[in-house]
């Protein structure tokens, strides 16, 4: 059943349209604060299309995810007692109570190196606001973690793209289904460690 070749055609063709910078924008904002699909998932096809306008890419995410990250500590400030059973809820849980310790830990430099990391980013936020961080540091740090990585993928992207483009366009195919496999298989794999 052929079903990447095609999404990975389509997602190239959304991300070289002219408002694909205003969804990038949107997308970085709402992963921030409380949206599950991080900013990458457009910034790299996008970079690979337009392998000129990286930088333009990279800053235009790093800016909305910074500003979704204080909506995000907004959130936290306001809402964390509302929100604990819903975060034990949808399995951040572990992810929260690990944030708390980098941040009781490193502080400041929790943000930098979360903003860097593949941890989600809005559980850094939201328990940013929780700690009643102080915003102006919050809002640095998250420039710098967040800019840091998004400039660096986009720019390999756009160095490397036009160069493997043909070559993952030949295996996409392939590396979809093993995607959904490995997906599978760390469900399971999580679902039967909690028992």
């Amino acid at each position: 059943m052929r079903l990447f070749g095609a999404l990975y055609d389509r997602v190239l063709s959304w991300s070289a349209h002219r408002h694909a910078p205003v969804a990038l924008g949107g997308l970085s904002f709402a992963e921030a604060s409380f949206f599950p699909i991080p900013p990458d998932v457009m910034l790299l096809p996008m970079a690979m299309a337009r392998p000129r306008c990286w930088w333009q890419f990279a800053t235009i995410a790093t800016v909305f995810s910074a500003l979704g990250g204080l909506f995000g500590y907004l959130i936290g400030w306001l809402a964390i007692d509302w929100l604990m059973p819903y975060i034990q809820q949808w399995g951040y849980g572990s992810v929260f109570e690990k944030a708390k310790l980098w941040f009781q830990e490193w502080g400041f430099w929790a943000i930098i190196v979360a903003g860097f990391s593949p941890i989600p980013y809005k559980a850094f936020t939201i328990t940013a606001g929780a700690l009643t961080m102080n915003p102006a540091l919050f809002f640095v740090a998250s420039l710098v973690g967040r800019g840091g990585r998004l400039y660096l993928v986009a720019g390999l992207i756009a160095w490397a793209g036009p160069k493997i483009a043909p070559k993952l366009r030949h295996y996409i195919e392939w590396l979809g289904w093993l995607t959904v496999a490995l997906l599978v298989i760390a469900v399971i794999l999580w679902r039967w460690m909690k028992h």
